[in-house]
């Protein structure tokens, strides 16, 4: 265990770590599997007791990956729809794509806002902004705003928890990552009742609903 310790804070000391948070956040913003609150997360957790990486700039490269990831997502989008690899084709996906695309036309800025907390949220939004040809410039604004206050949220929490384990780099990571994915689950299952109370004709799973366009 200690030599574990010892692995994770050398390797939280390394300039290569904040490139690995930002590919992880961009990635993450087009490509839910890639596990980027994990990283954030867990780094700040270290940071909390050993001062690596510095917290501010794993915000600053955390929040600069979740922007770039979320306006590609938009670019895509823009580019080919939201049909045209299998994964988007799968049913959660295309309800995700049609609740989506009826919340952007009531409330976008909440909508973008909101989403970039909840990983197949945020790229189903994102995605289907772009389809819809909503406005690029008003995106980018809300997503940098979005990219800030979620990089901030991430970072907080593992401070937060990391402190209570200096001695236990892997269990206060370990902990935080957990509650990280508690909190996000959370925020998920309140959006998934939000969409049931939708009226018929927004909500993803209303029969007769057609797909959203594939194109702009």
């Amino acid at each position: 265990m200690q030599a574990i310790n010892d692995f994770i804070l050398a390797a939280a000391g390394q300039p290569w770590v904040l490139l690995l948070v930002f590919a992880c956040c961009l990635i993450d913003g087009f490509f839910p599997p890639v596990p980027s609150e994990s990283v954030v997360v867990g780094l700040a957790a270290v940071a909390a007791t050993a001062d690596v990486p510095n917290a501010l700039v794993l915000m600053l490269a955390a929040a600069a990956g979740a922007f770039a990831g979320d306006n590609i997502a938009y670019l895509i989008g823009r580019a080919t729809g939201t049909s045209r690899w299998a994964w988007m084709r799968n049913h959660r996906m295309q309800r995700a794509f049609l609740w989506a695309g009826g919340e952007l036309r009531k409330r976008p800025a909440s909508l973008i806002m909101v989403a970039r907390f909840v990983p197949i949220g945020r790229v189903a939004v994102n995605l289907t902004a772009g389809a819809t040809n909503y406005p690029h410039a008003r995106f980018v604004g809300l997503t940098v705003l979005s990219a800030a206050l979620w990089s901030g949220y991430s970072v907080g929490i593992g401070l937060f928890f990391g402190q209570w384990f200096e001695d236990n780099h892997l269990l206060g990571a370990t902990i935080a990552i957990i509650c990280a994915v508690l909190l996000g689950i959370a925020v998920d299952i309140v959006l998934s009742r939000l969409r049931g109370s939708s009226p018929a004709r927004l909500r993803p799973d209303a029969p007769g609903q057609a797909a959203p366009p594939a194109d702009g």
